[in-house]
């Protein structure tokens, strides 16, 4: 072979090692025809439409946030809730029901009869003197059952506190007692409803209704039952009393159902005062399940600043009907009147105007 071939074969030698090198070599060094990217719009997901300017959509607050209840003082929101995360009442601030920024612990200290972590439906009154009273349901250390306390406070955020040894309400013949809700009537009169906890083992449940005293501390006068569970919509139950007044007439909400399923809703009955006798509507249950709001329940009620009514409750996402995370979430509707007759306008999973 000559030389001339030699260096010929030499030279092809070289450049197959190098075209065969480049073949094998790391997947960013081969040229690649041209094409969509993966963040090109051929290929990208369809982004997400944007609200309308002036609108929201539920749920309002996407974690666990259970039985809420809103208070409204000096122009600010006040959203409470059932324990989570070791927290013993949930607090958030808000200035217009909607965005809801985390507060803290309403009570970082329960009083010396409860025991932590059942810390249940707390629900604050302003008393006459400019202070709060906060009411909610904790396990009783020392009669094995749930109970309703009360503490107080100079601030609607607390820290609310009690150095009370027994609990304000306790019905232990009839499972404990628990979803305080106190009302305040147009003659200055305070009320306090309640649910038995009957389901906790088997008795029936009933919602009960007692006067307060005028600080709201102390229950005075005669107990009575308002409300029973005995419509198929409400199984096995009733609880979560919210008392309503529009004018002349009184409308008790309550939640019922299995709580943790698509079967709990809240209903109403019209009553002829604070303390009844009441009658269930026939259109019950007026909030139920329905788009992105699974057992939807425990409601409580807030006027925005144009006076309009609002109802606020606790939803599972379909797809988490149980759950611990994001569990109950934070939903508003508004209600509406038809004549006498209240009309809730959710679950509304669409864009709606801001309150």
């Amino acid at each position: 072979m000559t030389r001339a071939r030699l260096s010929a074969s030499v030279w092809a030698l070289a450049l197959a090692w190098v075209v065969l090198l480049v073949a094998c070599g790391p997947a960013r060094r081969v040229a690649v025809a041209p094409g969509p990217s993966p963040t090109s719009p051929a290929s990208a997901p369809a982004p997400t439409p944007s609200l309308p300017p002036g609108a929201f959509e539920n749920p309002v607050y996407d974690h666990d946030f259970p039985d809420p209840f809103v208070l409204e003082a000096n122009g600010t929101y006040y959203a409470y809730a059932t324990n989570s995360g070791g927290v013993n009442v949930q607090t958030l601030s808000s200035r217009d029901l909607v965005h809801w920024h985390t507060v803290g612990d309403a009570m970082p200290s329960l009083p010396p009869w409860a025991l932590p972590g059942d810390t249940w439906a707390p629900e604050v009154l302003r008393q006459p003197d400019g202070k709060y009273a906060l009411y909610f349901t904790a396990a009783s250390l020392e009669l094995s059952v749930q109970c309703v306390g009360t503490a107080t406070s100079s601030s609607p955020t607390g820290p609310f506190t009690s150095n009370a040894s027994r609990p304000l309400v306790c019905q232990t013949g009839q499972g404990g007692s628990i979803d305080p809700s106190p009302f305040r009537d147009r003659d200055g009169r305070l009320y306090l409803y309640w649910k038995n906890d009957g389901n906790c083992c088997g008795m029936p449940t009933y919602i009960y209704v007692q006067r307060l005293s005028a600080n709201g501390l102390r229950l005075i006068g005669q107990r009575r039952r308002i409300e029973t569970a005995d419509a198929p919509w409400e199984g096995s139950l009733v609880e979560a009393p919210e008392m309503l007044e529009h004018g002349r007439d009184y409308y008790l909400f309550y939640s019922a159902n299995d709580y943790a399923s698509e079967q709990y809703a809240v209903g109403y009955a019209r009553c002829k005062g604070p303390t009844g006798p009441c009658r269930d509507a026939p259109e019950n249950p007026v909030l139920h399940s329905g788009c992105d709001a699974a057992g939807p329940g425990h409601n409580s009620f807030a006027r925005d600043p144009r006076g309009r009514l609002w109802i606020v409750y606790h939803a599972w996402p379909p797809d988490a009907i149980g759950s611990i995370e994001p569990g109950r979430v934070l939903w508003i509707d508004r209600i509406s009147w038809r004549g006498t007759r209240p009309v809730v306008h959710g679950p509304t999973c669409g864009p709606q105007p801001m309150p």
